[in-house]
């Protein structure tokens, strides 16, 4: 368990230190164990049978065989002021107005996410390189947010496994 927590803390590392836009950093991360993740896997189950959302279920009983789950996600960021209108809105400034509460707190900055894809990137190659197995998921965000396990406004979490055969890979 403890080489669980080395990789976790390795990940986050990872996570931390990848290049963001114009050098501004608004990626947080937290890893939970034990309880926490029985807590997690069993909202993803509750929220997927109230929201009627599919896969809520698959993706809540891999968590709860994981070792630990890395949470990655992006809290307070700052539009960059490039005006490229990836978000769907023409300037910058507009972003930070009419935010909306769902799953996740929008809009959010497109290159912003992207500085968070490419952390969840750098994180994901480190779980690889020690040869932990670990998939993305989305809905690991969504339970991880609801339950406020992690301060952040959009959040992507990375169950850990250290098994004789992947449990994200056919599933």
């Amino acid at each position: 368990m403890e080489a669980i927590r080395t990789v976790a803390e390795l990940m986050e590392f990872s996570a931390i230190t990848a290049p963001k836009a114009v050098g501004k950093d608004f990626v947080v991360t937290r890893t939970v164990y034990g309880d926490e993740i029985q807590q997690l896997a069993a909202d993803m189950r509750a929220y997927g049978e109230t929201s009627g959302k599919k896969n809520f279920d698959r993706d809540g009983n891999n968590v709860q065989n994981a070792a630990a789950v890395v949470l990655i996600g992006l809290k307070d960021a700052e539009p960059t002021g490039i005006d490229c209108a990836a978000c769907g809105v023409p300037v910058c400034l507009d972003i930070n107005t009419g935010y909306q509460e769902g799953e996740f707190l929008g809009p959010q900055c497109a290159i912003r996410l992207l500085d968070m894809g490419i952390a969840i990137g750098s994180a994901v190659k480190t779980a690889q390189m020690m040869n932990v197995d670990n998939r993305v998921m989305y809905r690991i965000g969504v339970s991880a947010r609801r339950l406020k396990m992690i301060d952040a406004d959009f959040v992507m979490g990375v169950p850990l496994s250290v098994t004789g055969k992947s449990p994200y890979f056919d599933r």
